[in-house]
């Protein structure tokens, strides 16, 4: 086989292992691109290889996503398979048949692999919308978010970084295991969603300080004497949250991800920055990134006029180079950075 079609088959691979480690929708895979490549070659080794960097692969068998996804994926496999060859590839039906009588848990798991060869294994739930909050499963921003602050360290080493709606958790767990943040603080306000962010916090190898928003327990900018993170789990109710409550955490940066879906959320998000911007005035004054996905844009321009309202100055961020995790390329994603 020729370099460039060696080159190729790798491409074709690597897009295979990273959609479905993060259980992208199959839509999303270069399924013409394999279909090409079977009927150019003669033997299985190419499915065989797909296989064993995605069912087959040790983060899925520890941490497997969700029982229907892996059935229709093996489905589509086959389909694939058998419209270019005759005979039949056991080792894709032996993994249909392990599937095939599975039950369907309420949780299932995602992975994304990070540079360094380490990776984020998040468990999530099955639905987008769970206990009345979407705040149980990844979105785009968060991943864009994640490429950027991975391609910019600095911004994040060795400092305090407070993150307003984690979620799931991907952007701070990456944060934590590229960016060499000194301390960490996620918040989010549901009870099911801090109760998963805990979770997998603790399933990506951190350690977790207690819970709090009391400024006599923050850790605040104490010495901490280990390579990782100080990391902590905050209930932040962004309607409620007083003053004192936000000045404990002493963030040097804060970050929040596809948190303008409403503009009742935006005005909510916009009251907690100029309480964090007044609150923090003995400080230098905190960055803030706020990465969100285009959806409407009457709501970004609510969001940008309402900070020129309160005073906090803003900028776009360009667009970065790297695409690290596999989001839907057409969607129309953007980070402002605030000065607070």
């Amino acid at each position: 086989m020729a370099s460039e079609e060696i080159a190729e088959a790798e491409s074709v691979l690597q897009s295979f292992e990273r959609r479905f480690l993060a259980a992208r929708t199959l839509r999303s895979f270069p399924w013409q691109s394999l279909e090409e490549k079977l009927r150019d070659s003669s033997g299985p080794e190419l499915l065989l290889n797909i296989l064993q960097k995605t069912v087959k692969h040790p983060l899925c068998v520890k941490h497997p996503p969700s029982v229907k996804y892996v059935r229709c994926f093996l489905s589509e496999l086959i389909r694939k398979h058998e419209a270019v060859h005759m005979e039949p590839l056991d080792e894709l039906y032996e993994a249909l048949a392990e599937v095939l009588m599975a039950e369907e848990p309420t949780q299932c798991h995602r992975s994304y692999l990070l540079p360094s060869g380490d990776s984020v294994t998040l468990s999530e739930s099955t639905a987008i919308v769970s206990h009345g909050t979407t705040g149980l499963v990844t979105w785009d921003a968060a991943l864009y978010l994640a490429e950027w602050a991975i391609e910019n360290p600095a911004a994040f080493a060795h400092r305090t970084v407070l993150e307003l709606g984690s979620g799931a958790g991907l952007t701070g767990l990456a944060i934590c295991k590229t960016c060499c943040p000194s301390t960490y603080v996620f918040s989010d306000c549901h009870s099911c969603v801090l109760e998963q962010l805990r979770g997998n916090i603790l399933l990506n190898g951190l350690s977790l300080e207690p819970d709090t928003t009391d400024p006599e327990r923050h850790p605040g900018h104490n010495a901490h004497d280990t390579e990782s993170p100080r990391v902590t789990v905050a209930q932040l109710d962004w309607d409620v949250v007083t003053a004192p409550e936000l000045a404990a955490f002493r963030p040097d940066v804060i970050i929040a991800a596809d948190v303008l879906y409403c503009p009742e959320t935006v005005m909510s998000l916009v009251r907690v920055l100029q309480r964090l911007s007044a609150c923090l005035k003995d400080q230098q004054a905190p960055e803030a990134y706020i990465a969100f996905t285009v959806r409407s844009p009457e709501t970004c321009w609510l969001f940008t006029n309402e900070l020129g309202q309160t005073g906090i100055p803003w900028e776009a961020v360009p667009h970065h180079n790297q695409k690290l995790f596999p989001y839907e390329e057409h969607l129309d994603m953007a980070i402002l950075k605030l000065i607070l």
